[in-house]
């Protein structure tokens, strides 16, 4: 019986993702300075009805007056949703305009595989037609009960899918939970009442190439709360956090990097692995516990996001770092 292989997406940080509404440009140029590793100049939520043509201008502006990839920065647009009358002329008029300055389109409300398919059919389009030579990505936000019903099949849905976003605030309304916080813990629930969600999804994206990031957390000053979240995610398998403010952006990269001694455990579990095999041996003890193949897995992982932060600070020191690489690996 063979199996469809899926390959992972083209590599990003998304340790930090830097919420912008797309009405304020002001805070264009305080987004770009920033330590976020991911902006997404927002034309959905974050703009009351009355301003989104004009966000929508700014925002294109945005994009072609600010050198974000020469920041380090992954620059997203957070298109308005499906079932709106702003998304079409979001999709068209930003990429059309500002597409070779974009590296990936986030979706809001995605509740099935068509509507990833819709923005993919859309992009193949205007980037052929502008001759756009590098190829647009999209994430997604799962934050509806049909979304995380559909999960699985719109991990599928596309190859320029890089990553899903869980959107706690609109699917806390759409499952009807007992809560009017944005990202918080509720007192009555015994744990994190998002750890199932949350889990569904990572699952998904684990399974077929994508990164799993959640999203917001509503109070900016309890930086605790924030910090204890992000631990929930990360010891989940989440790679990142949005911050709807500049002071999450630090608490987000601090949470989503190795720390110092787990990276050092990994490098001599390496190490003592590679020694095993030398000597012929499938599994070795390091600090009184078994080690094998599958601790070699874990410490890979560990080991490869180590390097891609410490990458991306010394080509922002050099001013050399692009966000822009080859093409997402498709899938056969």
């Amino acid at each position: 019986m063979s199996h469809t292989r899926y390959e992972p997406a083209r590599q990003r940080l998304q340790r930090s993702e830097l919420a912008v509404p797309g009405s304020s440009p002001a805070l264009f140029v305080k987004a770009l300075g920033g330590e976020a590793d991911y902006v997404f100049l927002d034309l959905e939520d974050a703009v009351a009805p009355g301003d989104k043509e004009q966000a929508r201008t700014n925002v294109i502006r945005g994009l072609l007056e600010h050198d974000w990839r020469g920041h380090g920065k992954t620059i997203c647009v957070r298109i308005n949703g499906l079932d709106t009358q702003y998304m079409y002329r979001d999709l068209v008029e930003v990429v059309e305009q500002a597409g070779h300055r974009l590296d990936t389109i986030l979706i809001p409300k995605v509740g099935v595989p068509a509507d990833v398919y819709l923005v993919d059919a859309l992009l193949t389009q205007i980037e052929a037609a502008k001759g756009i030579e590098h190829r647009i990505g999209i994430d997604v936000l799962i934050e509806t009960a049909l979304g995380m019903a559909n999960v699985e099949a719109i991990a599928q849905s596309s190859s320029r899918l890089e990553a899903m976003h869980f959107g706690v605030a609109d699917y806390s309304a759409s499952v009807r939970a007992r809560t009017v916080v944005i990202g918080g813990l509720n007192p009555d629930y015994p744990g994190d009442q998002w750890h199932a969600a949350l889990s569904r999804m990572i699952v998904a994206c684990r399974a077929y190439g994508l990164r799993p990031i959640d999203g917001p957390f509503g109070d900016f000053k309890d930086s605790d709360g924030y910090r204890l979240s992000a631990r929930r995610g990360a010891a989940l398998g989440i790679e990142g956090k949005w911050a709807i403010h500049p002071s999450q952006i630090a608490l987000a990269n601090e949470v989503f990097s190795p720390p110092a001694a787990e990276v050092e455990r990994a490098g001599r579990i390496l190490a003592a692995l590679d020694e095993a095999a030398r000597e012929g041996r499938g599994a070795a003890q390091l600090d009184g516990k078994m080690i094998d193949a599958a601790s070699a897995r874990m410490a890979e992982n560990v080991v490869r996001m180590q390097e891609a932060v410490a990458g991306r600070g010394s080509r922002v020191a050099n001013g050399e770092l692009t966000t822009r690489g080859p093409r997402p690996g498709t899938r056969d």
